[in-house]
């Protein structure tokens, strides 16, 4: 045998050996954090999600950002503080947590939209009050906009709006190619994730510190399956594209909107939402001192008014 020989060989059995790694990785994580919510099956795809509070109450409709899923809005504090006024309804959107995304499909905001808007109707969700944190604002605005589903209101939380130069986008979608990103996010994509976590957490966060549930509890090992970094990556990649097609419709956008963004978020800049409250100029806009891009744990409080003023009067409890 060759030398050449025997380095392809060692390659290849390299290969092998991660690919098998990070197929029990993915097990284990799914072993050791079980969904935490309930399954609706919605155009053949497979879609997890939590109801929390009175059914019976006005609706609150949540949607997570790039990478992460439903319990990031759950350590926020932002369902239960919902939840003492409001049915809370909670998805993992496509590809994160325990929601399927069929690669038939490109997953664009409006393909998302277009999903939930069904979904919704299935649970019998009408006229919400939609939140979106980050990537999940252009899916709020995306089903806003929808002539076949209404909505109470927007609350946009730490939104990416208008096209910019984003080279840092673009280089995390590279495990979203065919062939070549298949064979990363199973082999070193995971490797890669884990090791600049930490940093990029601290930069999420900035310039507050990592809340201490974040920290203990929230499911890192769920966010690097392979799978899971598949949707990550397209994300990455359609981030910047659907806020080009998004932005032309802004105007027509005819519910209320509240619009929140912290001063110092480090990954999306505060101006994206002053430009997108001078478009809408009956909106209201808070931007919130010292807090980053996770403004949800810095002002949870301060969104759930911005919710409050949105939704139609929640029913009094009786003792």
């Amino acid at each position: 045998m060759s030398t050449t020989e025997t380095v392809l060989l060692i390659v290849l059995a390299g290969l092998v050996v991660l690919i098998l790694a990070n197929i029990a990785f993915q097990v284990a994580a799914e072993r050791n954090n079980p969904p935490i919510g309930v399954f609706t099956d919605c155009e053949g795809v497979r879609l997890h999600h939590i109801e929390r509070g009175d059914a019976a109450a006005p609706c609150v409709v949540l949607f997570h950002g790039n990478g992460t899923m439903v319990q990031d809005l759950v350590l926020s504090g932002l369902v239960d503080r919902l939840a003492q006024n409001y049915r809370v309804v909670c998805f993992d959107r496509p590809g994160f947590g325990y929601s399927h995304r069929p690669r038939t499909r490109i997953w664009t905001a409006t393909r998302q939209a277009a999903l939930f808007a069904k979904a919704l109707d299935q649970l019998g969700v009408r006229n919400p009050v939609v939140l979106g944190h980050s990537w999940g604002t252009l899916v709020a605005i995306a089903l806003a906009l929808r002539s076949g589903y209404a909505v109470s209101g927007l609350v946009l939380v730490s939104g990416y709006y208008f096209p910019t130069a984003r080279t840092d986008f673009w280089l995390m979608s590279a495990p979203a190619l065919p062939l070549l990103g298949d064979l990363m996010r199973y082999t070193i994509s995971p490797i890669i994730s884990w090791a600049i976590m930490p940093k990029l957490m601290r930069t999420l966060f900035a310039p507050r510190a990592i809340p201490p549930e974040f920290k203990n509890e929230f499911p890192i090992s769920l966010a690097l399956r392979p799978k899971q970094l598949r949707a990550a990556a397209e994300e990455s990649a359609f981030l910047i594209p659907a806020a080009a097609q998004l932005r032309l419709q802004y105007r027509a956008i005819r519910c209320p909107v509240r619009i929140v963004h912290g001063k110092a978020d480090r990954l999306i800049e505060a101006d994206q939402s002053r430009r997108l409250h001078a478009v809408l100029p009956s909106s209201l806009l808070h931007l919130v001192e010292d807090a980053g891009h996770m403004v949800t744990y810095a002002d949870a409080a301060g969104i759930a008014d911005a919710v409050a003023a949105l939704a139609p009067s929640a029913p009094v409890r009786t003792a």
